[in-house]
């Protein structure tokens, strides 16, 4: 189905490399059932090539964890190229979803595994909150907590400070396309910070320096308009 919009050999071999080389023709098909004209499937298909020559330089043909598409989206500087690789991306989750896998350690490599558990059981038991939403919820959790050990290694969780919440959520922010993402990436943050002072993990309740993202119901064209 590539040859539909490509036709040079050399461009066809490179889109098929990469870590979802053997994707492309579905999600090529996957445009032209779509209704993309032309010109626009072959801009989400070079996007999505270049992704998969990056995460086939890290993760070779094994499942792309999600810190392998963050590493891969703090690669531009400014915020309109970023919201087109994360819209390419997007696709190729929804043609490829078994190609992508959360970032989540072994529990026995994973010194947060005791806390992440204690924090689910809190979502499920205080909460209240079904297994699907727990799951978006202990996602952010984790990449707060990864944030955190990569800028302040060494550092217990009771030395978190407002200015640490702060950096965390506006990185948090860097890597989100749409008021919708952002919204969530603070309420997740909010909800584990919370949980902190809840159980005594830390002394202050320091969700509430997190700040609240707009987030206007209809403040967007509808996708299909030019």
């Amino acid at each position: 189905m590539l040859e539909f919009y490509f036709s040079y050999g050399g461009v066809l071999k490179r889109l098929r490399s990469g870590a979802l080389g053997d994707e492309m023709d579905r999600l090529a098909e996957h445009f032209f059932t779509l209704g993309y004209k032309r010109a626009s499937a072959k801009i989400y298909l070079s996007r999505i090539a270049r992704f998969s020559q990056f995460a086939a330089a890290r993760c070779g043909p094994m499942p792309i964890h999600q810190a392998v598409v963050d590493s891969y989206l703090r690669k531009f500087p400014t915020r309109s190229p970023r919201i087109g690789a994360m819209s390419a991306l997007g696709h190729a989750r929804r043609v490829a979803p078994e190609r992508f896998i959360a970032s989540t350690p072994s529990v026995d490599n994973d010194p947060d595994a005791p806390l992440l558990t204690s924090f689910s059981d809190y979502l499920r038991r205080v909460c209240g909150l079904e297994p699907r939403s727990r799951e978006g919820v202990l996602l952010g959790s984790r990449r707060f907590l990864d944030w955190f050990h990569h800028h302040h290694s060494g550092q217990d969780l009771d030395a978190l400070t407002a200015e640490h919440v702060l950096a965390a959520v506006e990185h948090r922010l860097s890597l989100s396309a749409t008021s919708g993402t952002r919204t969530a990436a603070t309420s997740h943050i909010r909800t584990f910070l919370r949980f902190l002072y809840w159980a005594g993990h830390h002394d202050q309740d320091l969700a509430r320096v997190v700040p609240r993202t707009p987030h206007w119901r209809l403040a967007h064209l509808p996708p299909r308009l030019a």
